[in-house]
């Protein structure tokens, strides 16, 4: 009877899986030598919150609703709420796999907190808020957890100049997913089990500049250069762990959210929206103040943004926002123009950015929720959005966030290996929107027609 193994890494690269670190990697480089694999273009934010989503469901972030991390509550200007599992409407593909009787395993896919029923067993992602709280489906299965490995360990403080603190908590924590990982894989019944390692992720934004010699930050002889690598060789010999645990009926899936790449600095959206007459201060505060502590004088203001690894720009709408500033009929004059002013954004040299501006009704079909009206990718990932403001300057070292040496990247990875149907392919891309109906495909289950991806089969390769 056919099982799927979904490993998922957060945020591995296809550059260094699938080539700068392949030749350490023995159990990843049997997977690949055995099966399909091809970078994965993520979803449109590459953000692990809705990326995950999009591939669990094979729905859009506008399908979804789910935009990032935050979103608008209500058109206010600064009501927020944050993405939970219970924000999450479209079946995801152990929902579909329960219906039809199979046991699913599912731990560390974001968003999955609060933990919600499914045919199986829970152990939820990094946004939980710590082990005091519920975090197991069923929820007797916590204090089973807590009995043999102590409390689930579901993130790491990665925004620190504590280095040597960073590398040690990074090891703790994979060592316990992975010691609970292989615990849930051979004492409990299942079909589908699919994990996500977020210290993968971690390891690349706490550690890219030491790693990457082109990196503005690169630092010879800090002690740190070979990490990353030695971290993705821990990872791989955790794989080869599970691979050993597994029969031959064993589909293994290999799959992240995104990529990552060196990033340049962080770009103060709101400073340059202030700047250039958008967004209207009563008085100027001091550096790193957020929106929420700001004194806007809203009734003057046309629009505003929010940071994170891309920009999300809301327009001050008459009859949509409380003091809407632009009226309806303008509104589509006003977006075109600001859209023209953010492509023509230099550097801090002068030189042109590689600047990706887009109106959320053109890449979504529909747009669930309180969708931005702009999206902004400054220089095409390589500048984080700052959503702080009071800076002399939009172009940032740093923000109040911590330190973060990298961003995301639009490709992730993906690759399928089936012990029976040995292959051996690079097959070039495939879209994150594709790995749904491919896993329904290998239990034989019809794909639903509001899924958007395709299906990949290994025989179509050999």
């Amino acid at each position: 009877m056919t099982k799927v193994l979904v490993i998922g890494l957060d945020c591995a690269t296809p550059q260094h899986i699938f080539g700068e670190y392949l030749e350490y990697l023995p159990n990843i480089r049997k997977i690949l030598e055995n099966g399909l694999h091809a970078k994965m273009r993520s979803s449109n934010p590459p953000i692990t919150i809705p990326a995950w989503l999009v591939m669990a469901t094979s729905r859009n972030p506008g399908a979804l609703g789910l935009y990032g991390f935050r979103h608008r509550k209500n058109y206010s200007y600064t009501d927020i709420w944050i993405a939970n599992s219970y924000e999450v409407r479209k079946p995801a593909v152990w929902d579909i796999l329960s219906d039809h009787g199979k046991k699913c395993i599912i731990i560390g896919v974001p968003p999955s907190y609060p933990p919600k029923p499914l045919n199986g067993y829970l152990i939820t992602d990094f946004i939980t808020p710590g082990p005091e709280n519920e975090y197991t489906y069923p929820p007797e299965l916590k204090s089973e957890i807590q009995e043999k490995f102590g409390d689930y360990i579901f993130d790491v403080e990665f925004r620190t100049d504590k280095k040597r603190e960073l590398s040690e908590n990074l090891y703790k924590m994979v060592e316990n997913h992975f010691e609970i990982i292989k615990y849930m894989l051979k004492n409990k019944p299942w079909d589908l089990f699919w994990f996500v390692e977020i210290g993968t992720d971690r390891v690349n934004h706490g550690f890219w500049h030491f790693a990457d010699k082109n990196h503005k930050k690169y630092q010879k002889g800090s002690g740190y250069e070979n990490f990353i690598k030695d971290f993705h060789v821990y990872i791989d010999r955790e794989i080869g762990e599970l691979l050993k645990l597994i029969d031959k009926e064993t589909i293994v899936l290999m799959v992240s959210d995104h990529g990552a790449k060196a990033m340049k600095g962080r770009f103060s959206v709101n400073d340059w929206l202030i700047n250039n007459n958008y967004l209207t201060l009563n008085s100027r505060p001091p550096p790193k103040t957020t929106l929420r502590d700001a004194d806007i004088n809203w009734s003057k203001t046309k629009a505003w943004g929010w940071g994170g690894y891309y920009a999300r720009i809301f327009l001050n709408v008459k009859e949509r926002e409380e003091l809407g500033t632009i009226d309806m009929k303008d509104y589509e004059k006003e977006r075109d123009i600001l859209i023209e002013k953010i492509k023509n954004i230099k550097d801090p040299s002068g030189n042109p950015m590689k600047m990706k501006v887009f109106k959320v009704e053109d890449i979504f079909p529909e747009q669930k929720g309180n969708a931005p009206d702009l999206m902004v990718y400054f220089d095409d990932l390589s500048w984080r959005s700052a959503g702080t403001i009071g800076h002399d300057s939009p172009y940032l070292e740093e923000n109040g966030l911590g330190p973060d040496e990298a961003v995301h990247d639009y490709f992730g990875i993906f690759a399928m290996y089936d012990p029976q149907k040995k292959v051996g392919k690079n097959i070039s891309e495939v879209n994150i929107l594709d790995v749904a109906p491919t896993i329904l495909n290998l239990f034989n289950i019809l794909i639903p027609e509001e899924m958007e991806g395709q299906i990949i089969r290994i025989e179509a390769y050999k």
